[in-house]
């Protein structure tokens, strides 16, 4: 998840959080596009979701989540907790919005508050070598 650092001031000063949505990237960080393959009865198989399917496959974005697969193997959880726990974890995020198309999948998506004790600083700096997501530019504020 990226977070633009000209935001940083309102976290600290005002107390404000972010309210983060699609934590699974539209579903990518389920991994069930992880060949570059687009299931028939997913999202990226509508109609009106075929152009965002074309960016969101992007070779990078598919290696970042290549990437995670053994974290959250070496965890023991799905690739899909582990996306929305990591959002959850930041400590500038207030509310997470997950999504989902079934109900299967809300039960799901609400069992990453017990994946949220597991990433400890050593597992989120593995995330974060990964994803390479926290902001570059330093702080310069008025």
């Amino acid at each position: 998840m990226m977070v633009e650092v000209e935001y940083l001031p309102l976290y600290s000063t005002y107390g404000l959080g972010l309210t983060t949505w699609s934590p699974l990237a539209s579903g990518v960080l389920t991994g069930k596009y992880s060949k570059g393959n687009i299931p028939q009865d997913s999202r990226f198989a509508l109609d009106n979701y075929k152009n965002l399917a074309s960016r969101s496959l992007a070779d990078d974005i598919l290696r970042k989540v290549n990437g995670l697969r053994p974290i959250a193997e070496e965890l023991g959880v799905p690739l899909s907790q582990l996306a929305i726990a990591w959002c959850a974890a930041n400590p500038n995020v207030s509310t997470v919005i997950t999504g989902a198309t079934k109900e299967s999948q809300i039960l799901e998506n609400l069992k990453a508050l017990e994946v949220l004790p597991l990433l400890t600083p050593d597992v989120l700096e593995k995330i974060e070598a990964v994803v390479q997501s926290k902001p570059k530019r330093q702080e310069s504020y008025r």
